[in-house]
Formats: structure tokens, sequence, C-alpha cells
């Protein structure tokens, strides 16, 4: 009996190590669900570069690797049945195959890879190699969806830095790790950003002129972070909810917009998200960083849009955070500070959305 148990143990691992065994002759293009801004090619090749897009499928046959490519390098976050498991990297125009995960039990597992970093270049996933006879199946929408525009804050630019000394590393980067995925995770929603360091919503940081060629209003009508010429169908998703963070850039050293310009750029952005997702609510947050001058814009922002009872002003959350351990990179919020934002800006929500609060961590 003994006998006959241990071989039927030993065929159930060579069953098992055999089924996790990469197949690199069949490379999977569909069952994949992408959030977020990306362009599919007829070949299969899904393209993006806007930080925070992440892909989604059940796997079976316990491993998993990506093709992809990237015009600069890039870090992605893997996340096999809802815990992180590891960072990995992409930095070759030419193919690479990057395993994701593999030794996992039998049964179906669900993936999520989500471009961490703003990286500044365009990836392309070519596709996915799973275990032999592996099936992929792509992951429903949840019920909510958050759709989020903003600066290095909402990029998490620094969020995974030891010290605020520290200078930008890409590797330091993990927008996962910003109030915005913070926040969406809470509520348990899909979430889509559009955010740029640097980003104002008239003028761009260290911009000599009041008005920068390309700031925020311009960018975020677009399919790619950094290519101009191509225009997003915002008829892809419509989202339950939008956060504007937006400002802190504008008013940044030397030249500053007038309140004038400031504001009417944000109305004019409002109304253009009006004109495609129709009356979604629209909560504009000043950020924690913000001054006298841009404080001063906000009650003209509530004045201006007064008649749009679906915008909200955020409630202020200056001086939330402290120096020495709230943040990372360059004075920019840690970990710990974005989910001090988060903690901040989650009883709005949950108010305007009539989402209920739950007892859970922030995190």
């Amino acid at each position: 009996m003994k006998k006959h148990f241990l071989i039927l143990c030993l065929l159930a691992l060579t069953l098992q190590v055999s089924a996790q065994k990469l197949d690199y002759s069949r490379l999977i293009t569909k069952g994949v669900t992408y959030t977020g801004r990306v362009q599919h090619a007829d070949n299969g090749d899904v393209r993006f570069d806007w930080t925070g897009i992440y892909a989604q499928t059940d796997f079976s046959g316990g491993a998993i690797a990506v093709d992809m490519s990237s015009t600069r390098p890039c870090y992605f976050n893997v996340f096999i049945d809802g815990r992180f498991v590891r960072k990995v990297y992409a930095d070759s125009l030419a193919h690479q195959r990057i395993l994701l995960a593999d030794k996992l039990g039998r049964g179906t597992h669900r993936l999520r890879l989500q471009r961490a970093c703003e990286g500044g270049g365009i990836t392309t996933i070519h596709g996915y190699y799973g275990a032999k006879g592996a099936q992929l199946k792509g992951v429903g929408r949840k019920p909510r969806m958050i759709e989020v525009f903003g600066d290095s804050y909402t990029c998490g630019y620094g969020s995974d830095s030891p010290n605020q000394q520290e200078h930008f590393k890409i590797e330091t980067e993990n927008v996962d790790h910003a109030y915005a995925c913070i926040i969406a995770r809470y509520f348990d929603a899909d979430y889509a950003i559009a955010a740029h360091s640097g980003q104002g919503m008239v003028r761009n940081y260290g911009d000599k002129k009041q008005r920068s060629d390309y700031p925020m209003l311009l960018r975020h009508t677009k399919l790619f972070d950094n290519i101009d010429s191509v225009e997003y169908d915002f008829s892809q998703y419509r989202p339950d909810l939008v956060l504007i963070n937006l400002g802190t850039n504008d008013f940044s050293r030397e030249v500053t917009p007038t309140p004038d310009q400031y504001v009417g750029n944000y109305v004019k952005m409002i109304q253009n998200l009006r004109k495609h997702y129709g009356d979604v609510p629209v909560l504009c947050i000043m950020p924690h960083s913000a001054r006298k001058y841009l404080q001063v814009c906000f009650p003209i922002l509530r004045e201006r849009l007064y008649n749009d009872k679906n915008v909200y002003l955020a409630e202020p959350m200056l001086e939330i955070l402290r120096d020495g351990r709230d943040y990372g990179a360059d004075g920019h919020p840690n970990y710990q500070g974005h989910r001090k934002i988060a903690m901040k800006l989650i009883p709005q929500i949950s108010n305007i959305m009539d989402w209920q609060m739950e007892d859970r961590p922030v995190k």
C-alpha cells in the first residue's frame, strides 16, 4: 500500500512539474483584459505608455511568462492571486521573454501585470507563454471604475524611496503605492490613470512661460502619454468617478500663471470630460503641497463651477505630511505619505459616491 501511495505521489509531482514547464512554441495573444489607455494591433500586439496600466488574466498550468519590448526602461509589478510576488524590468527594443510566475499549485491562477512607472517610452506586449495546453481567460470589469488625472504625486514618484534627500530613480517610482491605487484598492474599484511628472493644468514645472505648450489640458485627450498625435477614444470606458489632482507644478518656481488662466483651463478640462462621460462626479483635489497662489484659485474654481452640481472640491489636506517620515525622493510622498492622503480622501469619496466605508486597512 505504501509503495502504491509513493508511486501515485511521484506521478502527481511529475505531472505538476510537466504542466509548469513553459511552452515557448505557442504565443498566446487572447484571453487578457487590459485596463487603461492601450492600442490593440491586428497582430495581437498591445501598446501603451501611461503609468498604472494593467493586464489581467486567469491562467491554468502553473506558470506564465510575457513577451514584451520597450522603447525605454520600465518596471512592472507582478501580482498572482491578488498578492504581490515580484517586480520585473523591461529594457529592450527586442522581444524579451520575462518569467512572471512558475511552480504554482494546480488549478487556475490570476495574473495582474501593472506598469509601475512612467518610463517615458512605449511598452509593447506581444503575448504570453503558458504551460503546454494552458488556457488564458480575461478578467471581467469590476462594478466600480475611477479615473485619475495628475502629476508626479499620482505617478508615485519616489513612493518607494527611503528618504527625501534621494533623487529620482525609476526603480523607486511605484504607482501602486500612490494614493490613486490605494483608494481604488480600498473601494475594490478598477482604475485608469493619466498622469505625468511635472504636468500642470496650464503651466508645467519650471516653464519660463505662463502657459506651457503641452499642459494636461491637452495631454489628457491623448491615447499615449508621450505621443501627441494620437487622440484617445473616450468611449473605451466610462468611469463612475473622476479625480483631478493638478496645480503644484503650475505655481512652481519663477513665473506663475494667473488664477484666471489656471481656473480657465481647469473648467475647460471638466467641460471636455462632461462631453465624453456625461454627468459623472468629479472631485477636484487641492494638492497637499499647495501654496498660497494655488490656495487662492480653489474658491474661484468653486464659484466658476457653482452650477455644476456634480463637481466637488476636496477638503484641504495641507500639512498632513511630516518631514523625515512621510516623504521619499525629492520631497515627494512615500508610501506612508500616500496612505495619509488616501485616508483624507476616502471619507469624502464615500460621501459623494455613497460607497460604504469598510473595516479594512488603507494600504
